[in-house]
């Protein structure tokens, strides 16, 4: 995947997962943020654990969006040096 696409993708999962928790939708901005993680190569994918309980959903995205930020700030610089 090029930087471009990869940037495109992440653009529009940014924005679903942005509206979702802006209308207090917990369990689908989590969704989002598996999937946004599910874009990773392997080795930097995060080790998300699993969302069983709806009433947890938004400990579950203030725990994982930082880090998932993180790991695609590092999957961008690792296209851009292709």
């Amino acid at each position: 995947m090029s930087l471009q696409e990869f940037d495109a993708l992440i653009d529009r999962m940014k924005l679903a997962y942005e509206y979702a928790e802006n209308l207090g939708q917990y369990v689908e901005a989590a969704k989002v943020l598996y999937q946004m993680n599910d874009q990773l190569p392997d080795d930097l994918q995060l080790i998300l654990e699993d969302l069983e309980n709806p009433e947890s959903a938004k400990s579950f995205i203030i725990k994982y969006n930082n880090e998932l930020k993180s790991a695609i700030v590092n999957y961008r610089q690792r296209l851009m040096n292709f």
